[in-house]
């Protein structure tokens, strides 16, 4: 990526962290002194995804969120953390409190107009944009080949996003041979400068045969058009390459850290 990648960071975490919007009636930001939260009004996401702590305040603070999102009684919040989050400990500092971390992903940005567009589709795939329920069943379909799991929550929050938001999500699926074979969204924010890029599951067969590489130029492209400029990805470490050469750079790390209500 040519643009300096400090300017990046920065950018993305005023915006999509520090600065994120609440999500009409799907979600609520809440900005509570040094943490920035996002509140589900249904069974979406809950977690913090900015805050500004030192060693003075961190524990207290762990504890506030703890208390505040066990008050609404969800079942779980993820606390979103950063490798270069204040201060240095705090994933220690959250797994002392009680939250478990899934697997460590590399947040990725690319600016729009770098990103390689020109990819073929496998032959015999072919991709679908999804605007309906049936689309979305297609999606979980992938998931549960992909991932071996159910996610009623994602397919909740799918279908009120295509259904009645259709201007916040680009989700696509890959068809072959009249079966889902592989699905990814794009998460869109009108007029930020970030769209988030998510899902990518493909069925294990599948695998290995470019289609995760035309599902990222599929909504490069789409990204352009609507004037996005920067394409942002928490990614595995079998996308980081894939990404890399299609012109993602590396901002940082990210850890995941969950708490399971009681």
């Amino acid at each position: 990526m040519t643009t300096d990648l400090d300017v990046v960071r920065a950018l993305f975490d005023a915006e999509a962290r520090r600065g994120a919007r609440s999500d009409g009636d799907r979600s609520l930001v809440e900005h509570d002194g040094d943490v920035v939260r996002r509140v589900s009004r249904g069974p979406g996401w809950n977690g913090v995804l900015w805050s500004d702590l030192d060693e003075d305040t961190a524990d207290a603070r762990i504890a506030a969120q703890i208390a505040y999102f066990e008050g609404r009684e969800v079942p779980e919040f993820e606390w979103k953390m950063y490798d270069y989050d204040a201060p240095a400990d705090l994933g220690a500092r959250l797994l002392a409190a009680g939250f478990v971390p899934e697997p460590p992903e590399t947040l990725m940005v690319a600016r729009v107009a770098d990103i390689a567009r020109e990819v073929a589709t496998p032959e015999g795939v072919t991709l679908v944009d999804v605007t309906d329920v049936e689309g979305v069943d297609l999606m979980m379909d992938v998931h549960a080949q992909a991932f071996g799991e159910n996610r009623p929550r994602i397919r909740h929050a799918l279908i009120t996003q295509v259904t009645q938001a259709p201007e916040t999500i680009l989700a696509v699926v890959a068809m072959a041979d009249g079966q889902p074979v592989s699905s990814a969204r794009m998460e869109i924010t009108p007029g930020a400068s970030f769209a988030g890029l998510w899902g990518g599951g493909t069925a294990p067969q599948w695998r290995g045969k470019g289609i995760y590489r035309a599902l990222v130029a599929h909504r490069a492209l789409a990204a352009a058009e609507l004037g996005i400029p920067y394409l942002q990805v928490d990614a595995s470490s079998e996308s980081r390459p894939i990404l890399e050469r299609l012109g993602f750079g590396v901002l940082g790390v990210t850890v995941p850290y969950v708490w399971v209500g009681k």
